[in-house]
């Protein structure tokens, strides 16, 4: 079954949780699963739903934690919102025990834990690299944007299903900081990349590191990549963008500086 390929047992217990009796019943609804896996919303996203679709095979049963199951909604069901499915009835997280009893618990320590870690959220919004077509188009979007930064990213845990990355404070290049201080620009865009897992890990595409041309909007308290280019020996086009951009006027410029 794909959505629990290799999660540590080999037997599981049929019916399942879900009240699935056959295994092509439960390998035909927990396929729909997959895509929402996917969009990484959540570390712990798969645990959760293979507890219930793929039941390890005990002599009792054995639910999630209700908080477990609170943590994966928390940061699943916005990004099934976006497509216009609500988080199922069947996964009321008020059927599943408090974690005091014998259940599975989260392995992740979300947002509103004692721990500093960040549980990476997937965005609506889809995030890919950019083509850089020609450095007119470029500059059009740097102008468009709030803020344009090059910086380089390191990918810092390969051992985990959610990768994690750093921001190189050494090599941020700010093109146009708007509402933003400058100082404050390497923070923002750390926590931008502690959030959004799914546009890290498109942008990123497998590789331990990477120079890219990122620009995008500031939101109340963080900000929001919309484009991103691949700084590489071969994207002439942005590489002489970058280099106009600095006596480059924006049309209607709306006031913010470069």
């Amino acid at each position: 079954m794909a959505l629990c390929y290799d999660i540590g047992y080999s037997e599981m217990r049929i019916p399942n949780l879900l009240e699935h009796e056959t295994m092509t019943e439960v390998i035909q609804q927990s396929s729909s699963w997959l895509p929402l896996l996917a969009r990484e919303c959540h570390p712990d996203a798969r645990i959760f739903l293979c507890s219930l679709f793929a039941p390890i095979c005990l002599d009792r049963l054995i639910y999630p934690c209700r908080s477990l199951c609170e943590a994966v909604k928390r940061s699943c069901a916005p990004v099934m919102a976006c497509y216009g499915y609500p988080w199922p009835e069947i996964l009321n997280c008020n059927k599943f025990p408090a974690d005091h009893e014998l259940c599975i618990a989260a392995v992740s320590m979300d947002e509103n834990s004692s721990s500093r870690r960040t549980v990476p959220r997937a965005s609506c919004k889809d995030c890919e690299l950019e083509e850089a077509s020609t450095a007119r188009e470029i500059l059009e979007s740097l102008c468009a944007n709030d803020f344009a930064v090059k910086i380089r990213i390191l990918r810092k845990n390969t051992t985990t299903s959610i990768s994690d990355f750093d921001l190189d404070p050494s090599k941020v290049e700010v093109l146009k900081h708007g509402p933003l201080l400058r100082t404050e620009i390497p923070a923002r865009l750390q926590q931008w990349l502690d959030i959004d897992a799914t546009c890290a890990h498109n942008i990123m595409r497998g590789t331990q590191a990477g120079v890219f041309v990122v620009s995008g909007e500031v939101q109340s308290d963080k900000v929001v990549v919309n484009k991103a280019y691949a700084w590489q020996k071969r994207n002439r086009n942005l590489h002489q963008a970058v280099r106009r951009w600095k006596h480059h006027r924006c049309p209607e410029q709306a006031g913010w500086k470069v």
